[in-house]
């Protein structure tokens, strides 16, 4: 069950289908249009300007189809949604190229435009699609067979339990074995499978392979629900939950196998086309922002030279995506050896920040460098801010769901700090720890431009501090 090779399975298929697609277009175009103006061959037209297209529009579809998301997750696709993303995703490419490329042909009449867009759409979306359900089928068919295999342990052990095994079973799943929550309860399960206590977890997934947690124990909206829930965060695994009449699902992603509603209450809203548009567009930012800017960090570091002594540029280690941890950049604000005497969280008078720095934590300037962490893949622009683990073992004893941040990759900017600020003590960043996860609740591209349009008044108007 390699993630790769699949990915690679379609990617290959569309590339060929793309490059076929465009040269049977291309013999239409010919008979429609190259004849009437001057083309003495198919093969003199292929050879002409229309050769370079035959290069290059392959990578054009592989690029959409990257937009769309569709290769983010290359297991467990559905047959329903693949027809359709696959028939939305052709037509907007289609009407890209048509308009790009096409609409400058010079047809005999004005139809020919419709039987050009016509066949191009069939062409592309026929040839497209077959593979992918080849593909997709032989992925479903090794599913059900086991030979490719998501291993759930699943938390309970009564009636509610036993049915969500047996559907993920006949799914194709592997049941890695169920967790006992309450003793009281009389178990429905076979005793074989029985791995433990919610105690014994951490050592039960460290020692077994666990993909996924699914809790059926009791009433969703139970609050033993939340004591059991909160803890699970910090294994950094997708935690699928029984939807029940007691459960609200306004904005909350439901999964649905073999009729059993699972909601996974790791997972944010953002689409896959989203987190594509917003990955791809920290990459374009960020280059331009470090190129743009080279001038003015040059005088940034000869004003921290001359400012006081030590290194320019501040590093520490910050916990990042999926709880990994990373080195963040930023241009040094404080006096060299600030915290000789351990972790300390920055106050607004701090009397360890040099005057220089001053300025530069007013307007949000020391935290530039951080895009060179956005083009490594560290961070994001706009996303919850990291922390040191030092604090994080802190914020979790009183707020556990602060783990949850951990499947976003974290902001140089965030709705905490541009509604909250900066927070001086661990208190202070549960309270910002609010936003961050109304924030992640609420993920959308138009809240990362609001994010970034508010992050832009507070730098302009000096108020970082």
């Amino acid at each position: 069950m390699n993630k790769k090779n699949q990915i690679a399975k379609y990617v290959l298929s569309d590339l060929i289908a793309s490059f076929v697609v465009w040269l049977l277009f291309n013999v239409i175009r010919y008979d429609e249009i190259a004849f009437y103006i001057g083309y003495a061959s198919l093969k003199s037209y292929l050879l002409s300007d229309v050769l370079a297209g035959q290069l290059i529009v392959p990578f054009f579809w592989l690029f959409i189809h990257y937009l769309s998301g569709y290769y983010n997750k290359p297991f467990g696709k559905s047959r329903i949604s693949e027809f359709f993303t696959t028939f939305i995703t052709v037509g907007v490419g289609v009407i890209l190229l048509f308009f790009i490329m096409i609409l400058n042909d010079l047809p005999r009449s004005f139809h020919v435009y419709y039987q050009l867009f016509f066949s191009l759409f069939g062409l592309q979306f026929i040839l497209t699609y077959i593979p992918r359900l080849i593909i997709t089928q032989n992925g479903i068919y090794k599913t059900k067979k086991r030979e490719w295999s998501q291993h759930v342990l699943i938390i309970g052990v009564g009636d509610k339990a036993k049915d969500i095994a047996d559907n993920l079973y006949n799914s194709g799943y592997t049941i890695s074995g169920f967790i006992v929550v309450d003793e009281r309860i009389q178990a429905a399960v076979d005793s074989t499978q029985v791995l433990g206590t919610i105690h014994d977890l951490t050592n039960i997934i460290t020692s077994r392979r666990v993909d996924e947690l699914v809790i059926a124990a009791v009433s969703i909206g139970s609050e033993k629900l939340v004591n059991i829930l909160y803890p699970l965060y910090r294994y950094k695994l997708p935690i699928k939950i029984l939807a029940d009449k007691s459960f609200v699902l306004s904005k909350i992603k439901i999964k649905t196998i073999l009729g059993v509603p699972l909601v996974d209450v790791t997972d944010n809203n953002l689409s896959e086309t989203e987190k594509n548009i917003k990955f791809l567009s920290d990459k374009i930012i960020s280059v331009s922002v470090l190129l743009l800017l080279s001038p003015l960090f040059v005088y940034i570091i000869r004003r921290i030279k001359k400012d006081s002594s030590g290194p320019v540029f501040f590093r520490q280690e910050r916990i990042g995506y999926m709880g990994r941890p990373f080195v963040m950049y930023k241009f040094r604000t404080m006096y060299e050896d600030s915290e000789n005497d351990g972790p300390l969280l920055a106050s607004e008078n701090d009397s360890r920040v040099t005057p220089f720095g001053r300025i530069m934590r007013k307007y949000r300037i020391d935290e530039l460098p951080q895009f060179w962490n956005v083009l490594k893949g560290d961070m994001s622009l706009i996303g919850p801010r990291p922390e040191r683990k030092y604090f994080i073992d802190q914020i979790v004893k009183k707020a556990p769901y602060y783990y949850l941040l951990h499947n976003v990759r974290p902001g140089i900017t965030s709705l905490g700090m541009v509604k909250y600020g900066y927070a001086v003590n661990v208190d202070e960043m549960i309270e910002r720890l609010e936003y961050d996860m109304l924030y992640y609740d609420n993920m959308s591209l138009i809240m990362d431009i609001t994010i970034l349009t508010y992050t832009i008044k507070t730098v302009i108007t000096g108020k970082g501090i």
